[in-house]
């Protein structure tokens, strides 16, 4: 099976394969679908970046262990084995701000 990418950009979600943790949201297309696949190190495409690779100037690369694909077929799990934090700002998971009360 491979994602339905009929519409358009589909979200990838990356979570930590040992600790379950959600690292990043970010986004893919056939492209970065197909080099995920080929290399095994998770790529993206971003409307401002174009296709990157996760880490590629940083050196914080993901492994991919396990890649899922949702019931819809319109979103993608890439369960990974990072060697840095996933966010920019250095933050193991970019899902650290917590909402207002």
């Amino acid at each position: 099976m491979e994602p339905d990418f009929s519409k358009g950009l589909v979200p990838a979600v990356v979570q930590n394969a040992k600790t379950g943790r959600v690292l990043m949201l970010a986004y893919m297309d056939e492209e970065a679908w197909a080099r995920t696949r080929e290399s095994g190190r998770a790529w993206f495409h971003s409307r401002e970046r174009g296709l990157w690779e996760k880490g590629a100037t940083s050196g914080n690369v993901m492994e991919v262990v396990e890649v899922r694909l949702d019931c819809d077929l319109d979103s993608v799990l890439l369960r990974v084995n990072p060697r840095g934090p996933a966010c920019h700002t250095g933050a193991e998971s970019c899902f650290f701000n917590e909402p207002r009360a």
